[in-house]
């Protein structure tokens, strides 16, 4: 999209005569649409708890080069309209239209376009981006634009508060609104005195931390946007407050709180119903650190405290002591983070309107108090040419056009509250991102912790920002500057020029970053020039969003900047259920470093089984680190966050939306170097989450529970206990069946698919062989069954328990699933679950199959009449009776006490026959989270929490996470 702007234009004053366009995406007289091949869907899901159906939809149209997951993810997340009904939206083609038809007509009525011509190429070539998944943007344009709902479409918010009552519940009140229309809000306390302050009246002020848990109440009640997921939103307080320590242990201090009611049996998973008792758990806190603060930790001096009437000082406080404690809580339920005062208002291109004070929930945005920002992102990936080059000139064509809708969209957008509006309308800030920083890495053979792989996203970010300025420039000599330039004219170009001279310090190592290096220099050239000229349309231009929910309507492999979270990934089915596959970027890595096919052939089947690269077979150790990932074997270390933050903060108008992860091993010390080191390389804001540091996980690489709390911080950081150990080496051996042995065959029909097995056992009656006869002989599915078969008989003959394959192969969920011909079985997620389930029930004792919420139909009768599973079949009726008589048995998948949760729940099928729901017993080490309960099921370690909706997997996404199966997030974007 070639795109110049008329040469009358060319003045300050925004009199010209708008943008010429021309195509580069789309193609003359064919719509976008009609390059792509449709087709009808089916979205259908359900809770992975009770099985209800929590949302259905049938019949949508996506593209064909759309995944499920996209589609899933869009059709529950951004078609309006009550399901079911006609004004419900049903295809992508009216969701895109809903959006890009506002977008045009606001750009025509605005000024934008020199001609009608020029306003369809922009249509056309918008349609293009989104609909072939080049870029998105963020939530609230997809929840609201088009739509009768106010059309509000930024998703970051920056409120004000004051030190009165009147403001203070004004805040609540504006908060509520944000959180209501999809969106998240942050702001600064620490204009509100402190507890050890005096009010007028006499009497001592509560603090901020007090009015804390008000505001943390309200957002507990409000779902983002009416959908599921929790509100987001971040609370700063500066590090000279003299209510600090208060602040920076209000969290750590809940996590005691929430372990200690875990371990009394409450449900304190982040969706748990239990949660809702302890306080601080809506917000992310971080403390505003001043260069004063940290040359102080260095030098080990004292830091004042001061008050917030008049700046008196409160008291002193050691400067090392105060960051310990940071470090502490931190390290302890992974807030606070700290924000970097000085740095971020270095950068800050209106001085002269008022200081940068406060962020967003997730960091990235940082401006004005009462302004607000609407992020999009590109999809890096997209922009990878076939000779795995980066197409830097597209991608700069790409930045231009979007830059352009963004600013469009604030002349028509609605805002929550006034104040909000007028500094929007009056700084127009925007925030063009990416994602697939990760993937793109990886694809190119660079080493996210590698000088090649910082090189690339250095040249990459710059490029974006400076072709953003470059754009913002040309629109200010159409449609005029930002109101508020004229007094920061002087600032906003000295900004200018850090960004220029700091892309000027990029050091490339090869042709590929070198070309997107020449091409960001040219951009920073011409934003000088332009802007001194035309002065700028846009107060800000850039961030890195986490990119959760977009990112995987886009199909991006990495959320935002992130590196690869892993090598394997689960991909949903059209189906149902879900399949682990090697990333695909992987195999195309491995081509670009030389590998030949057998070669990857080999390496992806090896990295299939073991989930990382180590010993893997030719595989060079030299490439190791392009497969290096945030979580696995070779996981990143932290200082690999924080140097790829660094290489890329120079070219942000705002921050970045980051979590630095450390394993459950890392110590305090660990954590204040990653703090001390972020501010010596220049970062604006900086998180950390430690592994398993929190109750409700959102992220692990080991599955094991964080059993130290911040009192004991200090003492597990300094002390080291060496062990000397004796290395035992058992040897398993052999215990082969007789030659004449007993068994059984069983026939059995699952979703319609016929099957037999036949089971052999010792003389001790312990099972010994399995052989499963599911497709015809010769085929591909015999012989996979074959071999399966022989896997696991061999594994029971060298001790392998039976209880390991039933808790791994159970719950699987594949098809065919559904209804079977077994009286104890009556319904199975796939044929794995149903073996097993029937295997447990003939070859394991009662209590074994308890462990596992494995029982006959019998048994489950005798607990519904009796309360108890295992009295006397005497003493009991039978399931026989009720089964003929067309009541299905149905085992509740509740992880409820059944002590507490003994009701038969009456329902109705598919088919209007009538089902009872009987509650399943525990296991006795009970899970309190959903990463516990896929441990216990699974028998293994988790990386990630099930989704509270779905049950699919989550991935992490900034800091926060996401579901790959239906949308759901923690709170971001």
């Amino acid at each position: 999209m070639t795109e110049t702007v008329n040469a009358a234009s060319q003045t300050s004053g925004g009199t010209g005569k708008g943008l010429t366009l021309e195509r580069v995406f789309s193609t003359p007289g064919v719509h976008p649409y009609d390059e792509l091949t449709w087709e009808r869907r089916d979205v259908v899901q359900t809770n992975w708890k009770t099985g209800a159906t929590v949302f259905e939809q049938r019949g949508v149209e996506y593209p064909d080069t759309w995944s499920v997951n996209a589609s899933t993810i869009v059709t529950t997340k951004y078609f309006r309209g009550a399901v079911g009904t006609d004004v419900r939206e049903w295809s992508l083609k009216q969701l895109i239209d809903r959006i890009v038809v506002t977008y045009t007509k606001a750009g025509v009525d605005h000024g934008y376009f020199a001609t009608p011509a020029d306003a369809e190429v922009f249509e056309h070539e918008l349609t293009w981006l989104l609909v072939n998944q080049y870029f998105s943007f963020n939530s609230p344009v997809w929840f609201n634009v088009g739509t009768q709902s106010p059309q509000q479409v930024s998703a970051c918010f920056i409120l004000s508060v004051d030190d009165s009552m009147d403001s203070i519940l004004n805040w609540y009140k504006e908060e509520g609104f944000i959180f209501k229309g999809g969106s998240g809000a942050g702001l600064n306390l620490s204009r509100i005195r402190s507890s050890k302050e005096l009010l007028s009246s006499g009497g001592t002020a509560s603090g901020p931390v007090s009015f804390m848990r008000g505001a943390d109440a309200s957002a507990g009640t409000i779902k983002s946007g009416g959908a599921t997921r929790r509100a987001a939103k971040m609370v700063v307080l500066d590090v000279d407050h003299p209510d600090i320590v208060e602040f920076v242990e209000t969290k750590a201090k809940e996590e005691d709180k929430i372990r200690a009611l875990r371990d009394a049996g409450f449900d304190m998973d982040l969706g748990g119903v239990d949660i809702t008792s302890v306080q601080y758990q809506n917000a992310n806190n971080s403390v505003r650190v001043s260069d004063e603060f940290m040359r102080a930790v260095e030098d080990g001096t004292d830091f004042a405290l001061r008050g917030r009437k008049n700046g008196e000082e409160i008291e002193r406080v050691d400067a090392r002591d105060l960051f310990r404690k940071i470090s502490e809580a931190a390290w302890a339920c992974a807030d606070p983070g700290l924000q970097y005062d000085d740095t971020i208002n270095d950068w800050h291109t209106n001085p002269e309107t008022g200081r940068i004070t406060a962020s967003n929930p997730c960091s990235e945005y940082m401006s004005l108090d009462n302004s607000s920002c609407n992020l999009a992102s590109l999809n890096l990936l997209k922009f990878l040419k076939d000779d795995d080059t980066f197409d830097a000139a597209l991608f700069a064509k790409a930045v231009e056009f979007i830059i352009t809708a963004m600013d469009i969209s604030i002349c028509f957008a609605d805002f929550p509250t006034e104040p909000i509006g007028k500094t929007t309308r009056d700084y127009r800030q925007l925030g063009i991102g990416y994602a697939n920083l990760g993937a793109l890495l990886m694809a190119m053979g660079l080493g996210y912790d590698s000088d090649g792989g910082r090189a690339m996203a250095a040249t990459i970010t710059s490029l974006m920002t400076g072709q953003s300025y470059k754009r913002s420039a040309e629109l200010a000599a159409i449609v005029g500057p930002y109101a508020g330039y004229a007094r920061n004219a002087e600032a906003h170009q000295r900004v200018m020029r850090k960004h220029q001279a700091a892309n000027d310090t990029i050091r490339t190592l090869a042709i590929a970053d070198s070309g997107v290096h020449k091409l960001a220099t040219q951009a920073w050239a011409d934003v000088v020039e332009l802007g001194k000229a035309n002065g700028f349309r846009n107060a800000q231009a850039s961030v890195l969003a986490p990119t959760g929910t977009i990112g995987f309507m886009m199909d991006c492999d990495t959320t935002g900047i992130e590196p690869d979270f892993s090598l394997v990934k689960f991909k949903k089915l059209v189906g149902g259920g879900s399949m682990q596959i090697v990333n695909q970027t992987i195999p195309r890595a491995l081509r670009k470093m030389g590998y030949q096919p057998e070669q990857v052939e080999a390496i992806v089947a090896f990295i299939g089984e073991n989930g990382h690269v180590i010993d893997a077979p030719g595989l060079r150790q030299e490439h190791y680190e392009v497969f290096d990932t945030a979580m696995g074997a070779r996981s990143l270390k932290p200082m690999g966050h924080v140097r790829m933050m660094a290489a890329c903060q120079p070219f942000l108008s705002g921050a970045i939306s980051k979590t630095v992860n450390l394993p459950e091993s890392a110590t305090v010390a660990e954590i204040e170097d990653v703090y001390l080191q972020s501010w010596k390389l220049g970062l604006k804001a900086t998180a950390v989450y430690r592994d398993n540091c929190k109750v409700g996980q959102p992220l692990s690489d080991g599955g094991g529970t964080a059993k130290k709390d911040a009192a004991d911080a200090a003492e597990a950081a300094a002390a080291v206990e060496t062990k000397v150990i004796e290395k035992v080496v058992y040897a398993p051996t052999r215990k082969r069946l007789p030659k004449s042995r007993a068994s059984r065959t069983t026939s059995f029909t699952v979703g319609g698919a016929e099957g037999y097995m036949t089971s052999g056992a010792h003389d001790d009656g312990q099972l010994g062989e399995v052989f499963l006869k599911l497709g015809k002989q010769g085929s591909t599915l015999a012989g996979v069954m074959d071999a399966f078969s022989i896997a696991v008989s061999i594994g029971l003959q060298y001790g392998v328990p039976l209880e390991t394959y039933v808790s791994k192969f159970t719950n699987l969920r594949f098809e065919p699933a559904g209804l079977t011909d077994d009286p104890d079985v009556r319904m199975a997620q796939s044929l794995m679950d149903y073996v097993f389930r029937r295997l447990a029930l003939d070859y394991l004792d009662f209590d074994a199959r308890s462990m596992l919420g494995i029982y006959s139909a019998s048994e489950r009768q005798r607990h519904l009449e009796t309360g108890s599973y295992d009295l006397p079949p005497e003493e009991t009726g039978n399931a026989s009776e009720l089964i003929e008589s067309g009541v299905t048995l149905v085992e509740s998948t509740s992880v409820a006490d059944p002590a507490e949760t003994d009701e038969v729940v009456e329902t109705k099928d598919t088919h209007g026959a009538e089902q009872r729901e009987i509650p399943a017993q525990v296991h006795q080490g009970k899970a309190h989270t959903s990463a516990e309960l896929l441990e216990q099921l699974t028998g293994t370690a988790v990386d990630s929490p099930l989704c509270m909706t779905c049950g699919t997997k989550m991935r992490p996404a900034g800091s926060c996470y996401v579901c790959e199966g239906c949308g759901s997030t923690s709170g971001c974007s």
